[in-house]
């Protein structure tokens, strides 16, 4: 409600909003009166005696403009000149009654400068009633602060302060939050933990250079250049692999659903004549969430027409070398990265995103191995047994055996105890007993084991046996627990952390893999799902061959990028031709027929002569946490989702939905829900 300025609120009034606490109560009491009051005749609207919030609000919305930013000021302050600065006010220092000092930090809170006041004008009374973190306008006069003779040499900085002339109070910060460098602040006061946490603020900096340098490297540094194209965020909802987040509308029984990627629509590009593409596109997947996931995140998009995985992975290599050469302290990785098949880094590391710094690499021992020992150690009839070795570098076995002991019986432990096939056979090696700590292996196999794993007094020696069947999915049980115990010895100092980066690209991907009941897949009946996604194309000619006679033994033209046990974003060849596309969804995945008709769009777009393309989708906020160090992608995201449930803390989101709002989507709530 807006009121003329020619209103002198009545006292009951005036004093209601200064006890009380509700803004809105205030705004709104005496509605009716203060309406009436509207139209009384100029002469009146002069006497105008505004409440204290309004008469603090009108200064502060013609507040005096900054004449410099603090780095211009920095670089070109001369003494006995008069600035205007703009900033946050911080704690004042009272040395007497005639004399003040606080710091003025700048908007990006990067720099501050000492402001002087003295009991010479109203400015001085002003200082005195405002409360540190508030915003201020200041103006004064510059004077060279004096160097004193145990300083070296002063930052521009400190060589510079304000002579307090004047402040306006731009909006005053309460005295019931509490802001010092020990506070900690919840994820309901988001606002609040970015500007009291330097680290974040550049980590969100940090991610706009990245930005930048991603977007320099694909338009000048290829040819064609990649254009930047935006893709719709309403799309529908169509069976990729991951579960979808619906939009509603008001025509009923109809509904968007929000992208998982943007892959159909750049495919559709490459069929529209642009043959480079890019974007940094807004995704959602209504997923289990972890460390690295959220509900909505970013990923760099890309897709190229006339290429093969080959030229999708130099042109992704040239980013990393970019942002590393030019962001990183690290050198920049050089040369075409390593390639790894799917295969081989699931045998070594038990892994598809292994970390291969620190080795600890697997290797099968079921050939040599005891049958009774084999049945010890697992359940399963004939199993696949592997191992790998923890190195102790203080070659101390009883360090070894307290350092396993705490991680079985710690909370991190308990999945790998409790595995259905068979938990962890531990052994630490020890020179002193017989046969070197290796008994339960029986001479010949001890021997065996030693000259495989060639262990180290006080290194430890785990087993893990599983089924004998193909590799499927992203990880082992012997790679979860090397993994884990990597990080319960790195945590705990029993070893160092490793350091630098090594990016490695995982390839030859099986096309197909079995479907579970946690990942609905595309929604075949075939029992199986598209590894990647089912516009993958097989590698090679011999792949395509089996598509009709064994489609699960089928190579993927799929690649992954991983660096330090991270994947940083996967593409794929994809498949150009309608025919063989539908063939996929019908035939080998077994899509019905209603399923098969959300693809109608693409499969047009493909047969209207789409050349060979690939593409890949970088995961921007893995990037940017990977670059920094972060363990989480919410400490490189302004507004992130919680771990529980994906909820946004600060805004209260997601929100239950009214009566009146499902009746306008035509939604109704099932019973007991």
């Amino acid at each position: 409600m807006i009121r003329s300025p020619g209103v002198r609120l009545p006292l009951r009034l005036r004093s209601s909003f200064a006890s009380s606490k509700s803004l809105s109560s205030r705004i709104w009491q005496g509605q009716a009166s203060m309406a009436r009051r509207f139209h009384r005749p100029a002469c009146l609207r002069e006497q105008v005696e505004l409440p204290s919030f309004l008469e603090a609000y009108k200064k502060a919305v013609e507040f005096p403009p900054a004449t410099h930013d603090f780095e211009t000021f920095l670089s070109q302050a001369e003494p006995n000149t008069e600035v205007v600065l703009h900033g946050y006010l911080g704690q004042r220092a009272d040395l007497s009654k005639k004399l003040s000092f606080v710091r003025l930090t700048d908007p990006t809170m990067k720099h501050s400068l000492q402001v002087v006041g003295f009991a010479k004008n109203d400015a001085f009374e002003k200082l005195k009633t405002i409360n540190a973190n508030s915003p201020v306008a200041v103006r004064g006069t510059v004077q060279q602060k004096k160097k004193k003779a145990s300083e070296g040499e002063a930052k521009p900085e400190d060589s510079w302060e304000l002579a307090l002339e004047d402040i306006t109070l731009l909006n005053g910060f309460p005295k019931d939050i509490i802001m010092t460098p020990e506070t900690v602040f919840a994820p309901e006061q988001r606002y609040l933990q970015l500007r009291s946490d330097a680290e974040l603020r550049e980590a969100l900096r940090f991610r706009a250079e990245v930005r930048n340098t991603c977007k320099k490297e694909l338009e000048e540094s290829n040819q064609p250049a990649f254009v930047e194209i935006e893709t719709p965020l309403l799309f529908k909802s169509t069976p990729e692999g991951a579960r979808e987040f619906l939009v509603p509308t008001r025509r009923p029984g109809l509904a968007y659903a929000l992208p998982q990627s943007p892959q159909q629509y750049k495919q559709i590009l490459m069929a529209s004549g642009l043959p480079r593409y890019y974007q940094f596109a807004r995704c959602f997947r209504d997923e289990d969430l972890r460390a690295d996931r959220q509900p909505e995140f970013t990923q760099l998009d890309l897709e190229m027409s006339f290429a093969t995985g080959d030229a999708v992975m130099r042109t992704v290599e040239g980013v990393i070398r970019r942002l590393w050469s030019t962001l990183m302290k690290d050198p920049a990785p050089e040369g075409p990265f390593r390639r790894v098949p799917y295969q081989e880094v699931m045998a070594k590391y038990g892994s598809d995103k292994p970390d291969t710094r620190y080795g600890m690499e697997i290797m099968r021992l079921d050939h040599v191995l005891p049958v009774d020992l084999v049945m010890k150690i697992s359940p399963l009839e004939d199993p696949i047994v592997e191992a790998f070795k923890l190195e102790n570098a203080n070659n101390d076995p009883a360090e070894t055996l307290k350092f396993i002991t705490e991680f079985l019986d710690s909370p991190a432990g308990a999945p790998f105890n409790n595995n259905p096939d068979g938990g962890p056979g531990v052994f630490v090696f020890n020179g002193k007993q017989p046969l070197s700590g290796l008994q339960p292996f029986g001479f010949e196999a001890a021997e065996q084991v030693e000259e495989l794993l060639d262990p180290d007094h006080g290194d430890l020696i785990i087993l893990q046996a599983r089924p004998r069947a193909p590799f499927a999915g992203g990880s082992t049980p012997i790679g979860d627990l090397r993994r884990a115990l990597h990080s319960h010895a790195v945590s705990t100092g029993f070893q160092e952390a490793p350091t630098g980066f090594d990016f490695m690209w995982v390839v030859d991907f099986p096309l197909f893999s079995p479907s579970t009941e946690s990942e609905p897949g595309q929604g075949g009946a075939a029992g199986i799902s598209s590894t990647h996604h089912p516009f993958t194309a097989p590698k090679t000619a011999a792949d395509v061959e089996l598509l009709l006679t064994d489609p699960t033994k089928a190579v993927a033209d799929h690649y992954d990028l991983v660096v330090n046990g991270v994947e940083l974003g996967g593409g794929s060849r994809r498949i150009h031709d309608a025919a063989v596309q539908e063939f996929i969804f019908r035939d080998i995945l077994k899509m019905p027929a209603e399923r098969l008709a959300d693809f109608s769009h693409l499969l047009d777009a493909l047969r209207a002569g789409c050349p060979p393309h690939a593409g890949l989708a970088l995961g921007f906020d893995r990037l940017v946490a990977v670059m920094l160090g972060k363990e989480s992608v919410r400490d490189v995201i302004a507004f992130p989702k919680t771990g529980k449930g994906g909820d946004d803390a600060m805004v209260r989101a997601p929100s239950p939905m009214t009566e009146a709002s499902l009746e306008t989507y035509h939604l109704q709530l099932r019973k007991g829900e």
